[in-house]
């Protein structure tokens, strides 16, 4: 089997990939300063999700190019989705008579063969036989691997996925917090904009930034939808909104009836476009609402944006923890702190007979904050004029219904959690 079959078998379970756009890289991809075309080198070929792990034979007079033909290979590879390339190097023999890689030609001492420089017509023949990445090695190709010279100066190339810690700060944005649930129905959106309002109210410069790419809400609850944003050198200009700066994919698709039906790639394409080609203002805190789930968009967020911390957002269902816990699970695994846990939709209290009732049980938020070691930031009730603001443009911080003081008292919580800033004293302003 070739590596191409390989590649093609074992791409499955990955759908967010592009499969053709990488196989059309492998094989149009031509080693620097020559003609050899890489397809001839590769042996295997495996991709584990948006990681991909090849392994090529070169020659001894081409150690000098693997780092430039690694990057290469993985700036064209990530527009394909793949985020990771690990390339593992396998260095052929080119000298001794007799030996594997020598030329068979009977030559006088000292005299060289020209035919081991008319790569890659005799270096193809030295190549070993092609291995199925995606099937168990067979003990044959084991011994034959094991008796492949590698070179101890050349270790295989890997390009590690970024973490928290190196990604550079925004220049113009202190803290960025993520707003997030495992769930999606949880009322998430719904917390980021009074969450954004009741941070703003003391005293902070507040932006927000629609992740939700399939279903930005954003527009519609800060009574913005329909507007288009203004571009200014190539950068858009976002749109206020009571004071605070704003800007969601559903401000760019026109219409609420435009469905964004894009692949992974694409979608986290879009997000860090309109986190970096933003003009945002200078900012205390940018409020990220991310989407539900565990997918693209939250690993983009952790290795290219540098985040503060993320407030998971549950209801005291039990379907609803579950899912919170992979959210909380994930961000422990990225390095991004979780600053507490909001359980929403906690009471609710009839309107007619003043009658409370746990809808959705108790003591969610509670099991989810002691399990983790995290703050429990608040509760907040099942309100109907907590969606009947939100529907209106005017969320409830901003209307103060029943609900505000309890928006308030959670941004309090998470406005203390902010890192400190000493101001520099050499400057005079």
């Amino acid at each position: 089997m070739s590596w191409l079959s390989s590649l093609k078998s074992v791409f499955k379970p990955s759908q967010e990939v592009n499969e053709e756009a990488v196989q059309q890289v492998l094989q149009n991809y031509v080693l620097p300063n020559s003609s050899n075309a890489l397809k001839n080198r590769i042996t295997q070929v495996n991709v584990q999700g948006a990681v991909l792990q090849i392994t090529i034979n070169t020659l001894p007079s081409e150690k000098d190019q693997l780092q430039q033909i690694h990057d290469e290979l993985a700036d064209a590879l990530e527009k394909c989705g793949i985020q990771e390339l690990n390339m593992h190097v396998i260095q052929q023999k080119t000298g001794g008579h007799g030996k594997e890689g020598g030329c068979g030609h009977n030559h006088s001492e000292g005299e060289s063969c020209s035919s081991q420089k008319a790569e890659p017509t005799s270096a193809k023949n030295n190549l070993p036989p092609v291995v199925d990445a995606s099937a168990s090695v067979p003990k044959t190709a084991a011994k034959a691997e094991q008796t492949t010279e590698v070179d101890a100066n050349n270790p295989p190339i890997q390009k590690p996925a970024p973490q928290q810690r190196d990604v550079p700060k925004h220049p113009r944005i202190k803290n960025v917090i993520l707003v997030s649930s495992g769930k999606g129905g949880v009322g998430k959106s719904t917390t980021t904009v009074n969450l954004a309002l009741a941070l703003q109210q003391m005293g902070l410069k507040v932006g927000v930034l629609d992740a939700d790419i399939y279903g930005p809400s954003i527009p519609t609850m800060l009574g913005n939808a329909g507007r288009t944003p203004m571009i200014e050198a190539e950068q858009f200009v976002p749109i206020e909104a009571y004071g605070m700066a704003v800007l969601s994919i559903g401000h760019l698709t026109g219409d609420n009836n435009t469905p964004v039906a894009w692949r992974g790639p694409k979608a986290t394409g879009a997000l860090m476009q309109l986190f970096n080609q933003t003009l945002w203002p200078d900012l205390d805190v940018l409020m990220i609402d991310m989407p539900p789930g565990t997918g693209d968009i939250q690993l983009t967020l952790a290795q290219r944006i540098p985040v503060t911390g993320a407030v998971i957002v549950t209801t005291p269902q039990n379907v609803a923890l579950l899912d919170a816990t992979k959210g909380i699970e994930l961000f422990n695994r990225v390095q991004i702190p979780v600053m507490g846990v909001i359980e929403n939709m906690s009471t609710h209290v009839c309107s007619n007979c003043g009658h409370e009732e746990q809808i959705f049980g108790t003591g969610g938020g509670d099991q989810l904050a002691e399990q983790y070691q995290i703050p429990l930031l608040g509760r907040l009730p099942l309100n109907a004029s907590i969606r009947e603001n939100a529907d209106l443009g005017k969320p409830s911080v901003i209307a103060g219904d029943a609900a505000a003081e309890s928006y308030l008292a959670i941004a309090a919580k998470i406005a203390a959690q902010l890192p400190k800033v000493e101001k520099d004293q050499s400057r005079i302003f």
